[in-house]
């Protein structure tokens, strides 16, 4: 494995600048809303048809993608990753733990930004990262929610 040039700002600007429809879900998100939460990596969830333009920016990184872009919508999920790892899921809809189908689109439409140095990175509503915390509804994304939950209430977003 050879280091990437994997610089954050840099990676969510040519984001922007691509029109990928891609939504940072996960703790990094939590992050960006200044949570105290740890993480290593990144999670995005991006639109289907989207795939071939964010790779595209991840390859200006170095990051390789481990399926095809067709193997990819197939299983509705990927890899990029050198020495920084992101997880990509890539489907229309995703059910969460009671079956109830989350869709890419609505999420969308809701997002809101961050800014983050001089780019805005797009991240779902409140509600809705604490629906895509309920797609396995682990431990660590129990306590996700709770957090959510309390800045919610704070009004703090």
């Amino acid at each position: 494995m050879e280091p990437s040039r994997f610089d954050e700002v840099a990676f969510f600007r040519r984001l922007a600048q691509s029109g990928a429809r891609a939504l940072l879900i996960g703790r990094r998100a939590l992050v960006l809303l200044g949570l105290p939460v740890l993480t290593a990596d990144y999670d995005f969830w991006i639109a289907i048809d989207d795939i071939d333009t964010f790779n595209a920016v991840a390859g200006q990184f170095d990051l390789s993608p481990s399926l095809t872009p067709d193997d990819a919508r197939r299983r509705g999920r990927y890899v990029l990753e050198n020495d920084e790892h992101i997880d990509v899921l890539v489907a229309r809809s995703v059910p969460d733990v009671t079956g109830t189908a989350i869709a890419f689109d609505d999420l969308w439409l809701r997002r809101r930004a961050i800014r983050v140095a001089d780019v805005d990175v797009a991240i779902p509503a409140i509600d809705d990262l604490i629906a895509t915390k309920q797609f396995a509804a682990r431990p660590k994304d129990l306590e996700d929610i709770s957090l959510l939950r309390l800045l919610k209430d704070e009004g703090r977003t």
